[in-house]
Order: C-alpha cells, then sequence, then structure tokens
C-alpha cells in the first residue's frame, strides 16, 4: 500500500525536472540568439563604415589629357616635368588655333628617364617645335636605398643624377632630338628656392651652367626660365620652400612658353 502511494510522487517529481531541463535550453537558446543579434549590426555597421570612407578616384590632370589635332596647325611637343605639367594647359589655350600642343603623357623626370622614354614620346609623327627641360629631378638627393628628398647634408645620400652625369645625358638626349628635324628650344631649370627639402639652393644654377655649354655647343635656343623667375620667387612660387608655381605663377610661365614658341614659329614662317 505504502509503494503504491509513492507513484504519483515520482511522477509529479519527472515532470518537474523534464520541465525544469525544458525551460532552460530555452533559456540558453534564446540568449544565444540575442547575443547574434546583437554583433550583427555591429558588423553590418563597420562595413558601412568602411565603404562611405573608400576614396575617390582623383580627377584626371587636364594637362594629360591626349590631343587631337587640327589639320594644318604645327605640331608642339612640350617635354618637362611638374613644372612644365603646371604650364601646359596655359600654354595650350595661349595658342589656340595657333599650334597643336602635346606633351608626353607623364612627369618626364630626370635625364636618365628622358633617356628611358624620348624614343616613346617622339612617335613617329612631325614635330615643329620641341620645348624640353630636365634638371629639377637630377639635382634632387636621394637616400642610399633610393628615398626620395633626403638631407643634402648627410653624406650617405647623393644627388640622382649627378652633374657629369647630367651633362654626358644631355649630349645624348641632345643628340636624339636634332634626329627630329623640329626647332629645338631648350627651356633652363627655374630655382631652387631656400629651405627646400631634398634639394639645395644654387643647384639650378650650376646645373643651368652645364646644359648652356650644352646647348651653346649644338647652336640650341634657350629660354630663359630661370632669369624670369627668379627676381619674383616670392610672387610666382609656392611658400615654404616649394619648388611649384602658383596657379598663376603657371599661368604667367605658359605665357612665357607661348610666345617663345610663336616666335620661333614665326621665324621659321619667314625662312630664317
Amino acid at each position: 500500500m505504502r509503494h503504491h502511494s509513492r507513484r504519483p510522487f515520482i511522477a509529479s517529481l519527472i515532470t518537474s525536472l523534464t520541465t525544469s531541463l525544458f525551460l532552460t535550453a530555452l533559456l540558453v537558446g534564446t540568449s544565444t540568439q540575442q547575443a547574434h543579434a546583437d554583433t550583427t549590426p555591429q558588423k553590418k555597421s563597420s562595413q558601412k563604415q568602411a565603404k562611405t570612407t573608400k576614396r575617390s578616384p582623383r580627377p584626371k590632370n587636364p594637362a594629360m589629357t591626349p590631343v587631337e589635332d587640327i589639320k594644318g596647325l604645327p605640331r608642339v611637343l612640350l617635354v618637362g616635368d611638374s613644372i612644365s605639367i603646371g604650364y601646359t594647359v596655359p600654354a595650350r589655350e595661349a595658342l589656340r588655333s595657333k599650334a597643336n600642343v602635346h606633351r608626353p603623357l607623364t612627369n618626364c623626370g630626370p635625364t636618365t628617364r628622358g633617356l628611358e622614354g624620348l624614343s616613346q614620346w617622339l612617335g613617329d609623327s612631325d614635330w615643329d617645335v620641341i620645348h624640353f627641360n630636365w634638371g629639377l629631378h637630377d639635382l634632387k638627393y636621394l637616400g642610399p636605398d633610393g628615398e626620395n628628398l633626403t638631407d643634402p647634408k648627410d653624406p650617405k645620400n647623393h644627388q640622382q643624377v649627378p652633374p657629369e652625369e647630367y651633362r654626358e645625358n644631355l649630349q645624348k638626349l641632345v643628340s636624339q632630338l636634332k634626329n627630329t628635324e623640329a626647332i629645338l628650344i631648350w627651356r633652363n631649370t627655374t630655382p631652387v628656392p631656400p629651405g627646400s627639402k631634398g634639394r639645395v639652393e644654387g643647384d639650378a644654377a650650376a646645373y643651368n651652367d652645364i646644359a648652356k655649354h650644352v646647348m651653346a655647343e649644338h647652336g640650341i635656343e634657350i629660354h630663359d626660365m630661370y632669369g624670369s623667375v627668379k627676381p619674383h620667387m616670392k610672387t610666382l612660387m609656392l611658400p615654404n620652400g616649394n619648388v611649384h608655381f602658383t596657379k598663376e605663377g603657371s599661368e604667367k610661365l605658359g605665357n612665357d612658353v607661348a610666345d617663345v614658341i610663336l616666335q620661333a614659329l614665326q621665324k621659321k614662317d619667314a625662312g630664317n
């Protein structure tokens, strides 16, 4: 009799334990889902943030836009570094309807890059005038592992193209340019301002002197941009030792370039 009276109690105990285990499992599952729900928006948010901080592509420099020739106009090629890139568009505008003004679609850098790329830049077309320069990238200082614009006072650093190598490279480049039978105009190197990073004030004048002798040997006209800029560096050039020019400065250089080229074309037309 006592044995039978325990059965309802045991059945009730089993039912309680089963209910307790079910509730525990339910709570654990709910907690796991909640934890997942809390972390998922953070991942989405970080992905969204990564998308919004992605940089937009830089607008293309109009100087690097290929030029479609207008038939019947003389063809002009500007060769040079970032200084020439800055004055390409103003020169092109000043010579509108008077000449097709082209340039390599790159920074022509030092004379070493000129030796590598000049054949490609000249192409197979005929040129009436080639206005050219190398210098600012030749005289700048590099580190022992090629670090750019390093301290000129550090004996471990060196000029990218030392003066004697610069002379030799110019000779080779001029010989190649003369084969085009175009009118050649050497534009000398613009001044290095005080405090310029990785360059020495006065080196432009020294490299220009080397170039002057090379051009005299070959009878090539010199566009003395150094001389026209030197007295007006504070108004034409960017501050804090920057070798580059303000927008207004580049416009003035471009107009000067256009004047020099136009004079050369007029002499050619006159048979001089």
